[in-house]
């Protein structure tokens, strides 16, 4: 690995490796690189703080652990030179009506289901369960009212005790493959084809669809104007790093188009 220096300062092999354990990335290659970027970007900062003759004191966060020397400079260093205007009402509202999809409450679904338990991995099990369920939706369509007990007889699930039912679930609380078909059943509506999923084979009834509803401006105004100043601040921020690594000598490490300053 090739040693990384800013301006007189080497940033040693050794140290990106040790600060690789910091950054997870799904292979070596790019937890490395996302290392390396850290500690270059770090000490351009540090680099800038001393220059500027900048001070520091150092702050505690709510557990009472205190900053190092280091990232109390760097903190100080960006209050100072990085600053963004605060979004106002106007262009809250902008943002609000051009993503109004964004702004609704979760559309909820209460369901009912049987779970015919078999690892997906265990073909014998899981053809079972697929019979089964199909003769229970068979079952079923003659007689509707007779979930509640196939559910106490065969399900493998905790709901087996409430009748089958899960309750109210929003999108994102189940696994997809379930997901798929109960965004896809009308009120009342038993699925006519066994569900698969990772645990197992489901008999799957829809009972109640509650639409989300549009949240107010009033509610989320301060939602948008926080996530509106923190996007143009990291833009100011990388900004800032583009300027400072222009002006550097850096070797080692390509630091003019970095979107994630990775300050840690």
């Amino acid at each position: 690995m090739q040693a990384i220096r800013i301006n007189d300062v080497t940033i040693p092999a050794a140290a990106v490796l040790s600060e690789a354990q910091n950054h997870p990335a799904g292979d070596p290659e790019a937890a490395l690189a996302a290392a390396a970027e850290a500690l270059a970007v770090r000490e351009l900062l540090l680099q800038e703080a001393r220059r500027l003759g900048v001070e520091a004191d150092r702050q505690a966060d709510g557990e009472g652990r205190r900053e190092t020397d280091e990232d109390a400079l760097i903190r100080c260093l960006l209050e100072q030179e990085v600053t963004v205007p605060e979004a106002d009402a106007a262009t809250c509202r902008r943002y609000y009506d051009n993503n109004r999809a964004r702004f609704r409450s979760p559309d909820l679904f209460e369901a009912a289901h049987i779970l015919l338990s078999a690892a997906p991995d265990d073909d014998a099990a899981y053809t079972q369960a697929v019979e089964t369920a199909k003769r229970l939706i068979a079952v079923l369509l003659q007689d509707p009212a007779a979930f509640a007990g196939l559910a106490v007889e065969y399900s493998a699930c905790t709901s087996a005790q409430n009748e089958g039912r899960l309750g109210q679930v929003a999108r994102g609380d189940t696994v997809p493959e379930f997901e798929t078909f109960l965004m896809n059943l009308e009120e009342g509506q038993l699925c006519p084809v066994p569900v698969r999923s990772r645990y197992g084979v489901h008999v799957l009834r829809l009972d109640r669809r509650i639409d989300g509803r549009q949240l107010p401006f009033e509610m989320v105004e301060q939602r948008i104007a926080d996530y509106l100043q923190a996007a143009s601040w990291q833009r100011a921020l990388a900004q800032y790093i583009r300027v400072l690594a222009g002006a550097a000598e850096v070797e080692g490490i390509e630091l003019g188009g970095a979107q994630s300053p990775l300050v840690q």
